[in-house]
């Protein structure tokens, strides 16, 4: 397994390199392609590392302690966030890191990393493959408190509207539910997460013994077709606004709420 590892370790670094090399060439369709195939590989990097920590050992995953990760906290933060593929705040991303990672990941840990982000982009733009950004508001396109996005994200993802809270609950619903359905990934504290989403989408559980990952994902799946369109097209009109009145760095991280509201009533 160590051969494997290794070729998806190298390959994962090789794409965010071919990633920022396209972010800063303009070439937005070729950096579109990449992040996908980047998404994907990390996937697969997931599901190895977790195969060895299940099986290779012999040790159950249940009963083993979180342990702290060798991953800076921007890595651990933008493989949570790689894994819901929509914002997130603090709360959710340490909840999650803990439940499907096993790791030891804390929410002041998070509490000065989009201002230290800012920082650096400022410092040297394009430095690094990706920034843990903002997430713009819709409607003044200053930060939304608490929500972090991944910045090679396109813009609209990097946006939340009316709807957004509920449209990204349940993706992040869906996409644990989704993964649970592993039964030897569906550990303990897995669970009890599932169930955090289960008990707040209708029709998703009646209790938590009788859970079942494929119906909370049906059901998330289901209420989201009701609310991602609308929501869709709610922040894509936002993104076009923001693409004309924003440069790169308050595209990636905000303007102040005066700045922002001038600057929308000078259009």
């Amino acid at each position: 397994m160590a051969e494997p590892m290794d070729l998806l370790e190298q390959r994962i670094d090789a794409l965010r390199a071919e990633v920022r090399r396209s972010v800063v060439a303009g070439d937005r369709a070729r950096a579109n392609r990449l992040r996908a195939e980047l998404r994907r590989v990390e996937a697969e990097w997931d599901a190895a590392i977790l195969a060895i920590a299940g099986h290779d050992s012999g040790e159950d995953l249940e009963a083993t302690a979180p342990t702290a990760s060798l991953l800076p906290v921007r890595e651990q933060v933008h493989q949570v966030l790689t894994f819901l593929t929509v914002p997130a705040a603090p709360k959710m991303i340490v909840a999650l890191h803990t439940a499907l990672f096993a790791g030891t990941l804390t929410g002041t840990q998070l509490t000065s990393l989009r201002r230290d982000e800012a920082n650096s982009f400022k410092a040297a733009p394009y430095a690094r493959p990706y920034y843990l950004c903002a997430v713009l508001t819709a409607d003044h396109l200053s930060p939304a408190r608490g929500l972090l996005a991944v910045s090679t994200w396109p813009l609209a993802g990097r946006i939340a509207g009316p709807l957004s809270q509920r449209v990204h609950f349940l993706t992040a619903a869906a996409r644990v539910a989704e993964y649970l359905s592993q039964s030897d990934l569906a550990t303990l504290p897995a669970r009890r997460l599932l169930w955090e989403f289960a008990s707040n989408i209708p029709g998703g559980a009646r209790s938590f013994e009788t859970m079942k990952p494929d119906v909370v994902q049906r059901a998330a799946l289901a209420e989201l077709q009701v609310h991602q369109d609308a929501d869709r097209s709610h922040r894509e009109a936002a993104a076009r606004r923001a693409l004309n009145q924003l440069d790169d760095s308050q595209q990636m991280f905000g303007v102040a709420l005066k700045l922002a509201t001038a600057t929308n009533k000078g259009q």
